[in-house]
């Protein structure tokens, strides 16, 4: 695992447990507030990623920072991602669930040098889950070695996120699964969805909106897992390429299949 990892796992740990966790299902109607529209912000995500940009700067000095939160603030910050070693944070993934007081949601942080993550580490504080991946070196669940699998159902299970997608997008991608897929309830949560890919409770997922926050940690606990997250056109996801559209599957093989279903050029 990467060297860094025990001590980046006390600190998402201990913002679970002294800033997230006190808040959930424990806001006011004044701690809530949205960025966007159907893009929620909570107290708990600005304190959490104070927190975390704090601690992870007293680990490694020489990286930058990418928040979430300070990119909503400041769009500027995003063209930073893909340049030298960053630390990006995600602090708390899933916040439209957190802040009506639902599951899932998670704390999301991955270490990228350039394009390429280094590392990455998803939290469920719910679960007591703690996800690690790092590159080269394997996917981690609670410190046990995870391979993904996957469901083992005739039609493969599917987590569409189309939401942002353009009406007629949405139904073609529809119409080219059904009745080729079972389609899967979303947990409008990134955090959750990679681990139910690596746990072969879902073969697949598709992305619209890949923000690197949302999906550097993801990716690479699913592919050091032995699954496969790429564009739709079969070009590796990379941190830094903001292009829209990301297909996940807990083989490389599951992959090849979903995008032939999915992109392919005949239905």
């Amino acid at each position: 695992m990467h060297s860094l990892s025990p001590a980046v796992e006390l600190l998402i740990r201990t913002v679970a447990q002294n800033v997230v966790m006190p808040r959930f299902r424990n806001l006011r109607a004044e701690d809530i507030s949205e960025k966007a529209s159907d893009d929620l912000v909570t107290i708990a995500d600005r304190e959490s990623e104070e927190q975390l940009c704090d601690g992870l700067l007293s680990l490694l000095p020489e990286a930058g920072l990418i928040g979430e939160e300070a990119c909503a603030a400041d769009p500027a910050l995003l063209a930073r991602v893909g340049q030298g070693l960053t630390w990006i944070i995600d602090p708390i993934d899933g916040t439209g669930n957190f802040a009506t007081g639902n599951p899932p949601f998670a704390i999301m942080v991955a270490l990228a040098d350039g394009t390429r993550t280094e590392a990455g580490w998803i939290y469920d504080p719910l679960n007591n889950r703690m996800c690690h991946a790092a590159d080269g070196k394997g996917a981690y669940i609670n410190g046990e070695r995870v391979q993904a699998r996957t469901t083992g159902q005739s039609l493969p299970v599917a987590g569409l996120t189309t939401l942002l997608l353009a009406p007629d997008e949405r139904a073609r991608l529809n119409a080219r699964a059904e009745g080729r897929m079972t389609i899967a309830a979303i947990p409008r949560c990134a955090g959750e969805q990679y681990p139910r890919i690596v746990l072969g409770e879902n073969d697949l997922a598709v992305y619209e909106r890949t923000l690197p926050w949302d999906h550097a940690p993801g990716a690479l606990f699913l592919e050091e897992a032995g699954g496969r997250a790429a564009r739709t056109d079969g070009t590796p996801y990379q941190v830094g390429d903001l292009r829209r559209g990301l297909l996940a599957a807990a083989s490389p093989a599951m992959w090849d299949k979903a995008a032939a279903i999915l992109y392919g050029d005949t239905d």
